[in-house]
């Protein structure tokens, strides 16, 4: 397997795709790289080098018992991407991965980045707090933990419906897409996806996004039930300056997967020509 070693001595594995500018994409939780397949075969495709990891604590990466907050995992991108010498990157985050985005930019710069992609991205705050009145309560994420620790495989299989929209009158998702989330749920590991849940929710990334000084595409779906447009990409996209804001109608929170066609042929028309 390919995989770097991260300096606390965690294993970050990652797929790398094809040649030419790289495009380095970030999955959600609790899912792994191949959450981007079909974006990654797309692009590869059309000439494009497309780099996914598995975030620690999750899938084929290390399962360190400390390290899953969003510094380290912002660290882990930063080393994967000084260890392939990537440069003119664009970034790619979905959900927690763009939170993820968010913070490597946050805390490393843009020397190597050329553009970014935020697609259901949970900055710039989840919770609910005196700062952030639409945020979703404690509560809920509370209750996330509390079914992760009962019965993750149950837990799971459940939250596959609204993650696609499968739970929507007339939705067409199919048993193999939502056992797809559930095995890939299933082969993190299980401190990994706890701690996980704290650090896509509780991180503030207002400041990250200040930082922002390359071009950035926010695509988001105003049926999301898991990271709602709300408080997510209408205030993200008042925040990155300069940013373009999609909105798709309709769609649920797992619309790489759902409307791959359509997010595709809005990946490529946003990275445009290879510099």
């Amino acid at each position: 397997m390919n995989t770097i070693t991260t300096k606390d001595g965690t294993q970050i594995y990652f797929k790398d795709w094809g040649t030419g500018q790289p495009i380095v994409v970030s999955h959600g939780w609790p899912l792994s790289a191949d959450a981007w397949d079909d974006q990654m075969v797309f692009l590869a495709q059309r000439g494009f080098r497309c780099i996914a990891h598995d975030r620690r604590g999750h899938s084929r990466s290390g399962q360190p018992r400390d390290g899953n907050d969003m510094d380290t995992y912002a660290d882990d991108l930063a080393a994967l991407v000084e260890t392939r010498d990537l440069t003119k990157a664009i970034h790619v985050g979905h959900s927690t991965g763009g939170g993820e985005v968010a913070h490597y930019i946050g805390r490393h710069g843009t020397n190597r980045v050329a553009k970014a992609v935020l697609i259901g991205a949970v900055p710039p705050l989840m919770v609910k707090m005196a700062a952030n009145p639409g945020g979703l309560p404690m509560e809920a994420f509370d209750q996330i933990r509390a079914g992760v620790l009962a019965d993750r495989s149950q837990f799971f299989k459940d939250l596959s419906a609204p993650f696609y929209g499968a739970n929507r009158p007339g939705a067409q998702v199919s048993q193999g897409l939502r056992d797809s989330f559930w095995l890939q749920g299933m082969l993190a590991g299980f401190k990994g996806v706890i701690d996980c849940i704290k650090a896509f929710s509780e991180t503030d990334f207002t400041d990250d996004l200040k930082k922002f000084n390359v071009p950035t595409l926010i695509l988001h779906g105003d049926d999301d039930q898991i990271v709602p447009i709300g408080a997510s990409a209408l205030l993200s996209s008042t925040m990155v300056k300069g940013s373009t804001l999609k909105i798709y109608p309709g769609a649920a929170h797992g619309m790489c997967s759902t409307l791959k066609n359509q997010v595709n042929a809005d990946l490529l028309a946003f990275v445009g020509q290879q510099i």
